[in-house]
């Protein structure tokens, strides 16, 4: 059990060397005055010191512990230097943690856990949190969700402690997390007590007690912050800019300017035919240049295009190809059509200059017996086929953009899968996750 430690007390004499009954070696205390029991690290005997003498309260006789970080070990987390002057190693059932008191003659007590090899900084509670529910906590404005519920032992003390602590000493326990912080509740027969635990990142822990760098801790600490969780919402702030700039960017460079255009008789024959449309002027450095050809009176059967988009100057020559074919007709389920009058391509980065666009094309009619002939219906002199061919110039594809969104999107996507896999590794720890009761025992 861990009481509420005095508050703020006034600066500790100099630092005082004890012998252990049990074993002779020297024991000192930091916090001499305010200490009530110490854990000899040599044999894990505890002592009591209240009266000025000395006393054995339990003796022991184990194997030197190894701390991560040794007693006497100075550290400065959030501006204040903190001396380590206890531990201890407790556990519930097959889950073990260690607990460090920090003490600080201006600042009073802290608590460093290292559960799994993540850190948290712990700091006693004057004040109860307000219960919102059986399954939440308040706590200045923030709500807490529960997470954990047992019994927690003490299996290991060394160093000073405020209370009479001893091996084997247990407390029922429960904690409700937010991320970054989880609030923890002990209580036994006699007393209840509150802590808020701040995760502390590696780094800092590193930096601070030079404790070996951890790694990932996986799965995750119940009260730990997802690492994308930050950065998401910054993500989408950014990303919703470069998205809006990218729509901006459609609608002024994303239209197209029709330069030329021109009706074109189709041979009833069959024939091919070729006509040339331009001069073409391009004036952009490079732009997309689309071609847009309609029969307006297409009727089962299609015409063939062949584009040539030719510079007048270098001769050098940009090809694409077409066609535009529409069909109906009847069966069992009614009538159908198939195809569209309108036949649209475009040419990709042409640089400046002046062109003629060359236009090879071809009508075609479908017979009901699936044979192309070229005499009749549509293409019938009397109907006087043509087709009308149009030339523009624009900047951007909307594929493009597409893509340029797609990639503007994909990093925070990618985040947001990490960043659920985290939170659901995180919350599959819990003892109330909702595959287990809601009912489950404090």
């Amino acid at each position: 059990m861990q009481p509420e430690a005095p508050l703020s007390p006034p600066p500790a004499p100099a630092v005082r060397a004890l012998s252990c009954p049990n074993c002779g070696g020297t024991v000192e205390l930091r916090a001499a005055g305010y200490t009530v029991h110490v854990g000899c690290q040599y044999c894990g005997s505890i002592l009591d010191t209240t009266d000025g003498l000395v006393k054995l309260v339990t003796q022991a006789q184990a194997a030197q512990t190894v701390m991560d970080i040794p007693l006497g070990t100075r550290g400065t987390l959030f501006g204040v230097e903190w001396e380590a002057i206890g531990y201890l190693r407790r556990s519930q059932d097959y889950y073990r943690w260690d607990e460090y008191l920090l003490f600080n003659p201006y600042h009073g007590y802290r608590w460093l856990v290292n559960a799994r090899g993540g850190w948290s900084f712990g700091t006693m509670l004057t004040r109860v949190p307000k219960g919102q529910s059986f399954t939440h906590y308040a706590l200045d404005g923030a709500s807490y969700a529960r997470f954990f519920a047992g019994t927690a032992q003490v299996d290991r003390v060394v160093g000073e402690f405020y209370w009479r602590v001893a091996v084997g000493e247990t407390v029922k326990t429960g904690d409700w997390v937010r991320p970054g912080f989880m609030l923890s509740r002990e209580t036994n027969d006699r007393e209840e007590s509150w802590t808020l635990n701040q995760w502390v990142p590696d780094r800092v822990m590193v930096r601070a007690f030079g404790v070996a760098p951890a790694g990932r801790v996986w799965p995750p600490l119940p009260h730990q912050p997802s690492p994308c969780g930050a950065w998401l919402g910054k993500g989408a702030v950014i990303g919703g800019i470069a998205l809006a700039f990218l729509l901006i960017l459609s609608i002024v460079l994303g239209g197209t300017s029709w330069i030329a255009s021109r009706s074109l008789p189709v041979a009833v024959d069959g024939r091919e035919q070729s006509a040339t449309i331009g001069p073409v002027h391009l004036s952009g450095r490079y732009q997309r240049v689309q071609v847009r050809t309609t029969v307006p009176r297409l009727e089962n059967g299609w015409v063939d295009l062949d584009y040539s988009l030719v510079d007048r100057r270098t001769q050098q020559v940009f090809a694409a190809s077409g066609a535009a074919e529409r069909y109906e007709g009847t069966d069992s389920d009614g009538s159908w059509t198939e195809g569209t009058r309108d036949s649209d391509v475009s040419i990709a980065a042409v640089p400046a200059g002046d062109y003629d666009l060359v236009v090879d094309y071809k009508g075609n009619r479908w017979s009901q017996s699936g044979t192309a002939y070229p005499d009749g219906g549509w293409m019938e002199p009397t109907n006087a086929p043509q087709i009308v061919v149009e030339v523009g110039s624009g900047t951007l594809y909307g594929s493009n953009l597409f893509l340029a969104a797609l990639l503007v999107a994909l990093p925070w996507l990618i985040g947001l899968l990490l960043h659920l896999r985290f939170e659901k590794a995180r919350k599959d720890e819990s003892d109330f996750r909702p595959a287990r009761s809601e009912g489950s025992d404090d």
